[in-house]
């Protein structure tokens, strides 16, 4: 017996144009609606054998998800429960609820949100709870600065490119609320019914150089550091109990697989369980396999159109003007599959930044200050090659299987 997929089909933008609108997107939102396909990503069938979905599923040693509830916390007049939950990667991590926003979006619903009800399945495993909310209409809208936000830039310049435009959420322009300004994306969750999710930090660096520019040494900075590790600080870092942000974020940096591999495991959510959100200390290549393992559970159908996908982004990467001429700082790249689809994209480009004409990328170089390199496409190397581990560790249980 066998499932195959359906087409995801693009949301459909039914809010009227604001003058915002009109006046900076208005040509580019067009362009994107008729240039853009109306599926996630990909025309080919998935297959989801019995094997796949039962018989495979017990070669596996998942990692343990203790979902037990801890003691209620007052925030406010409210009283919110947080699961715990464990793994390989942190025994002592915390995880927390999917963050829940409500729909239409405005300042003051934001401000209620605990209180509002959300469309049906959503939720936020990273970044800010405030500045993203969905709608009902399969579109989400992601608060910005203004018009000239780094990433309505980035969205407006991608969208201009067919290929790479296939790689990030569809873009349909921006939106004035009550004087604040969103841009209106593409809800990746719609259409999939209790998904497994993961969200993964892209590049060996997470700041942008002008964040660390400034050489004053910090006191707070030393006693966080010392905080998580006393043996960290160099001996005249001990004298001086202070640290400059650029020491402090290259240690915070060391810390995950992002200095070494170029991405790491941000959070991730299994059907039917609270997202895991403290998966930053997954860092050795036995703790991300396992973490891969648990993920993609044994699918060999999704593992195998996932990597046909990834690699595919990672060409239109290396062949897009617009990547060729940014800096991409803290993207992450955005998994989603249920029974019946799944996708990838590339998602977070609030930290883009255009190089000057002198500078040039390959997203692969090491960084050193000036150089501008952030490691994104080093970091969808690895990525790649963890998961290519994970493939051929499936076909090597499967063989011993059939013996």
């Amino acid at each position: 017996m066998t499932m195959t997929s359906t087409v995801l089909q693009r949301p459909t933008a039914t809010t009227a144009t604001t003058t915002v609108e009109k006046q900076a997107a208005k040509a580019t939102a067009t362009t994107a609606r008729r240039t853009r396909s109306t599926m996630a990503w990909s025309h080919e069938k998935l297959r989801f054998s019995c094997i796949d979905n039962i018989g495979l599923k017990q070669l596996w040693k998942l990692i343990a998800l203790d979902t037990a509830t801890p003691p209620a916390e007052k925030s406010g007049n409210a009283e919110h429960q947080q699961p715990k939950a464990t793994s390989n990667c942190n025994n002592n991590s915390n995880t927390e609820n999917a963050l829940e926003l409500s729909a239409p979006a405005t300042p003051l619903l934001l401000e209620q949100q605990q209180t509002q009800s959300k469309p049906h399945g959503w939720m936020q495993l990273s970044g800010h709870p405030e500045s993203i909310v969905p709608t009902s209409s399969g579109i989400v809208r992601k608060r910005i600065a203004g018009i000239e936000d780094s990433e309505v830039l980035a969205y407006q310049q991608i969208s201009q490119e067919p290929k790479t435009s296939q790689i990030v959420p569809a873009y349909f322009g921006l939106r004035e609320l009550q004087g604040q300004h969103y841009i209106e994306l593409q809800d990746l969750l719609a259409g999939f019914k209790d998904p497994c999710v993961m969200d993964i930090k892209l590049g060996s660096r997470t700041f942008l150089e002008s964040e660390v520019s400034n050489q004053t040494l910090r006191p707070d900075l030393y006693q966080k550091m010392i905080a998580v590790d006393a043996s960290a600080p160099t001996p005249a870092e001990h004298e001086a109990q202070a640290v400059t942000k650029l020491r402090y974020m290259l240690f915070r940096e060391s810390l995950s697989s992002s200095h070494t591999k170029g991405f790491r495991i941000e959070a991730l959510r299994l059907r039917g369980r609270a997202p895991l959100k403290d998966l930053k200390t997954c860092r050795s290549s036995e703790q991300i396999s396992q973490t891969i393992e648990q993920f993609l559970a044994a699918r060999r159908s999704v593992q195998k159109e996932l990597l046909k996908r990834l690699k595919h982004m990672r060409l239109v990467i290396e062949q897009s003007a617009f990547f060729n001429r940014h800096e991409i700082i803290g993207s992450s790249l955005f998994i989603v599959y249920d029974d019946h689809r799944m996708g990838a994209w590339l998602i977070d480009f609030a930290k883009s930044r255009q190089l000057p004409p002198h500078l040039c990328v390959n997203h692969r170089s090491p960084w050193q200050p000036g150089n501008r390199e952030e490691g994104l496409l080093h970091g969808m190397d690895e990525l790649i090659h963890a998961f290519e581990e994970v493939y051929a560790r499936s076909s090597s249980h499967r063989s011993c299987l059939k013996i």
